[in-house]
């Protein structure tokens, strides 16, 4: 195979059609290789005739022009005579040949692409000039103002009325979309408002009542109160008092029952006994608050260094908000003298069912099995259970930095072997299954252990009756092994009660005013804590002020 002939078949017509169009370089090669030697002429004819034969111009042209830089590169390499060249430094030269036509062939394509055929004329090449678009020599740039002299567009309002949340109103949904199909259930309403039981205008929101002071969010998540570390000093008894049959009132522990520690003798009994024949308990309100201060100054009880004066059960309901956000309450709030006094406020509850009440009774019931009874002989029933009849311990404690004194009613209470007396809480609780176990944890455990905890009560004994109102069984808790048992499945942690509350009266103390009233609420599903002013001041209150200022 010969190589010019590749090479023909490899650049095409065009390339022989550029190369008639160069100039006299080509000519005096041609010339040269035509004069060297009679072998390369007859070669060179061949190869043209054979480029005829194919009826190719544009070949016919390409190989003479390839023999003639053939003759011609064996002439600058002397070689003299009409020899025939080796085979070896045939293929070299054509080689040569072949780079040097495809610079040619370059040169001329870009002569066609940027100007015409004239051999005077020259491709300029025009560099871009390396310029700084934000500099001083860039006039365009330094006269834009830096201020736009046009408005600031305002896009309308977008109005969604469909509702429809995260859907966006496309595909089968549950109710309605936008492209008229029709939802599979429809559009559920508001669930209705249960008038008086923790809404209404007691309950409105403090923002628009004109009674509101201030209020506390309860954005602290449990993480950040976890890692915050509240002292609490271990309480210590200061004074009791009694309340007995008729509602009459004695500094002293005459009404503190006895525990039986015999109580699982009495598993299987009816909780319903007596049911009929037993006293509710009355509300008492800023009264049994007057009880308490009434033992306060019986006892002497200095007051300069007291934060707080309060029942253990307004504490109960602080704490316990650090997790359970479904339940109101409220309490009033008194500053005098620097102590700030939190009264009861009962929360306007449904009216009880027969139900609800027998329920209730199972709890008292329990309590009178479970303790010494010397007016009832061995064997005898339960009947004419008083439940006004009570017995209380006022207490002084610590939290954080508040200094506080309490009144907590007891239950029972038991003595170790060397006669030193503790207390002892008694609960009931519908017997546990697979289902109520968590909620049981979660809820009633918390309560059981923020009571017990606050007066330092070391035990908890719960009886476990079932849906009829039989006990089924007896379990004695210790206080301190609560915090554990729910620790592993991180139901909730003491810790946090104790932070969040210290937050709290941190919050009240500091925005109460001297010789004013409030009254604190909280309002579920509201985030916060609220307080309002409130127009008046117990009288318990007003007298026991009196009456310290006249000792």
């Amino acid at each position: 195979m010969d190589f010019p002939d590749q090479d023909v078949d490899v650049f095409g017509e065009e390339y022989g059609n550029n190369h008639e169009l160069e100039g006299g370089t080509h000519e005096s090669s041609a010339s040269s290789s035509s004069s060297s030697s009679s072998t390369s002429s007859s070669r060179s004819s061949s190869s043209s005739a054979s480029s005829s034969s194919n009826g190719s111009g544009g070949g016919e042209s390409s190989s003479a022009s390839g023999s003639a830089s053939s003759g011609g590169g064996a002439a600058g390499l002397g070689v003299e005579g009409g020899g025939e060249e080796e085979s070896g430094e045939e293929v070299e030269n054509t080689l040569n040949l072949n780079s040097k036509n495809y610079e040619d062939y370059n040169y001329n394509r870009t002569r066609d692409l940027f100007g015409d055929d004239d051999d005077d004329d020259e491709v300029v090449i025009v560099e871009e000039d390396d310029k700084d678009l934000f500099g001083s020599d860039n006039e365009a740039y330094c006269r834009t103002s830096a201020i736009s002299p046009y408005p600031i567009p305002v896009l309308p309002v977008v109005r969604n009325n469909n509702n429809h949340g995260g859907r966006g109103g496309f595909g089968r949904g549950r109710w309605p979309n936008d492209r008229g199909g029709v939802g599979i259930l429809p559009r559920p309403g508001y669930p209705p408002r249960q008038g008086g039981y923790g809404h209404g205008s007691r309950f409105s929101n403090g923002r628009q009542d004109e009674r509101f002071v201030s209020e506390f969010k309860l954005s602290r998540s449990e993480e950040t109160l976890s890692r915050k570390v509240v002292a609490f000093q271990e309480p210590c008894e200061l004074a009791q008092y009694s309340r007995v049959e008729g509602g009459d009132v004695y500094f002293d522990d005459r009404s503190l029952r006895l525990f039986k520690r015999l109580i699982s003798e009495d598993v299987g009994a009816d909780l319903n006994e007596g049911f009929d024949t037993f006293i509710e308990k009355k509300e008492l309100g800023s009264e049994g608050f007057g009880d308490l201060l009434s033992c306060i100054r019986n006892r002497n009880i200095p007051l300069q260094n007291m934060h707080f004066v309060t029942f253990r059960n307004n504490l109960n309901k602080i704490l316990a908000t650090a997790y359970i956000r479904n339940e109101p309450w409220a309490m009033g709030v008194h500053k005098r003298n620097g102590v700030v006094y939190l009264d009861v406020h009962k929360v306007q509850e449904r009216p009880k069912s027969e139900l609800d009440r027998r329920r209730c009774y199972w709890g008292y019931c329990f309590e009178s099995l479970a303790t010494e009874d010397p007016r009832r002989a061995d064997g005898e029933g339960i009947h004419h259970i008083d439940t006004n009849v009570e017995f209380c311990a006022v207490m002084k404690t610590k939290l954080g930095a508040h200094r506080l004194l309490m009144g907590a009613e007891m239950d029972c209470c038991d003595s170790t072997d060397d006669g030193r007396r503790f207390y002892v809480e008694l609960k009931t609780s519908r017997e546990l299954d697979y289902h109520t176990e968590e909620r049981f944890e979660r809820e009633k455990l918390l309560k059981f252990w923020i009571q017990s905890f606050l007066a330092g009560v070391p035990f908890i004994v719960v009886g476990f009756r079932d849906d009829a109102g039989r006990l089924v069984r007896t379990e004695r808790l210790r206080t301190k092994d609560i915090t554990h048992r729910v620790k592993m499945k991180n139901y909730w942690q003491g810790g946090v009660c104790l932070a969040f509350a210290d937050e709290v009266l941190c919050w009240l103390y500091g925005t109460v005013k001297e010789n004013e009233d409030y009254t604190l609420h909280f309002n579920p599903p509201s985030n916060r804590l609220e307080l309002l002013q409130a127009s008046s001041c117990p009288e318990s209150i007003t007298c026991h002020v009196e009456q310290l200022q006249n000792i």
